[in-house]
C-alpha cells in the first residue's frame, strides 16, 4: 500500500539532488508532488522526466511574495496541501575573519528565513484546511556542532533544528507534525564545488577533502539521495503522527544523539 496515496506535497529545491530523490520516492508512494525551485526551467526538465504525477512551480524562498505564489500554485494545482519539505539551501565557507555579510545574509535569507517563512505559508495553509499535516525541514550534520570553516552555514542550520522544535510545539495543536532529518555528507554535484573551496581554503589538492570526509563516515562512504528517502516518506507518513519537533540523523553515524 502506498502511505502517501492522494497527498499533495511541496518540496523546495526539487530540481536535481536530494529533492529530486525526495520526489521520486513521494511519486511511487502515491502523492502529487510539486518540483519546487528558483531554476524553473530546470523544474520543468525533472518534472517531465519525473511524470504526471510532478509539476512545475518557481520559488525563490529569500522572497515572500515567492513563497506565497508558490503556496497558491500548489493549492490551485491540487486543491490542498499535506506536505512541505524545506529542502532548499545554500553552502559557504570562510575564515571566520573573511566572513562577509554578503555571505551571512545569502546563506541566513536561504537555510533560516527562507525556511520559516516557507513553513509558516504552509503551516497557515494546513491550519486553514483543517486537517494537519506534515512539514520536512532539512538540517545538517552541520547543524549538530561547528567547523572550523563553516561558521554561517553551520549556524544556519543549528537554526533550523532549533526552529524545528519551536514550530513543532506550537504547531501540533493544528494537528501539524513539524519534523527533520539531518544528513550527513551526501554525493552530488555540489561536492566539486565543495571541494574546491577546501582545497582553495586549506591548500589541499583537488580531491582530498572529498576523500577525507568520506573516509570519516563510519558507514564507509557518502550518502545517496536515496539514502534519506524512507525518513522523508516516513516522518510525512501517519506513522508519524505522534512524531513531534524532531530532527533525525541519517548520516552512516557520523553523529550520536
Amino acid at each position: 500500500m502506498n502511505r502517501l496515496q492522494g497527498k499533495s506535497a511541496l518540496i523546495t529545491g526539487a530540481a536535481r539532488g536530494i529533492g529530486r530523490g525526495f520526489a521520486q520516492k513521494y511519486i511511487e508512494e502515491g502523492a502529487q508532488v510539486a518540483i519546487a525551485d528558483i531554476d524553473l526551467d530546470a523544474a520543468k526538465k525533472t518534472a517531465s522526466e519525473l511524470g504526471p504525477a510532478a509539476y512545475p512551480i518557481h520559488i525563490d524562498v529569500s522572497d515572500q511574495n515567492s513563497i506565497e505564489a508558490a503556496i497558491s500554485d500548489v493549492v490551485a494545482q491540487t486543491k490542498k496541501l499535506d506536505i512541505l519539505i524545506n529542502n532548499a539551501a545554500l553552502f559557504d565557507a570562510a575564515e571566520t575573519i573573511d566572513i562577509t555579510r554578503e555571505s551571512f545574509d545569502k546563506l541566513y535569507g536561504v537555510n533560516v528565513a527562507g525556511t520559516l517563512f516557507t513553513l509558516q505559508a504552509a503551516a497557515k495553509q494546513m491550519i486553514a484546511q483543517g486537517h494537519g499535516g506534515k512539514i520536512i525541514n532539512m538540517a545538517s550534520q552541520a547543524g549538530r556542532r561547528g567547523e572550523s570553516l563553516v561558521l554561517v552555514y553551520c549556524s544556519s542550520k543549528a537554526a533550523v533544528i532549533s526552529m524545528t522544535q519551536s514550530a513543532g510545539l506550537n504547531l501540533i495543536k493544528h494537528g501539524i507534525n513539524v519534523n527533520a532529518i539531518a544528513p550527513g555528507v551526501v554525493d552530488g554535484d555540489h561536492w566539486v564545488h565543495v571541494d574546491a573551496m577546501f582545497a582553495k581554503l586549506e591548500g589541499k589538492a583537488t580531491g582530498q577533502k572529498r576523500a577525507e570526509v568520506e573516509a570519516a563516515v563510519p558507514a564507509g562512504r557518502f550518502a545517496k539521495p536515496n539514502d534519506l528517502v524512507g525518513m522523508a516518506v516516513f516522518l510525512a507518513s501517519h506513522e508519524a503522527d505522534y512524531i513531534v519537533a524532531q530532527t533525525y540523523n541519517v548520516d552512516g553515524g557520523q553523529w550520536l544523539s
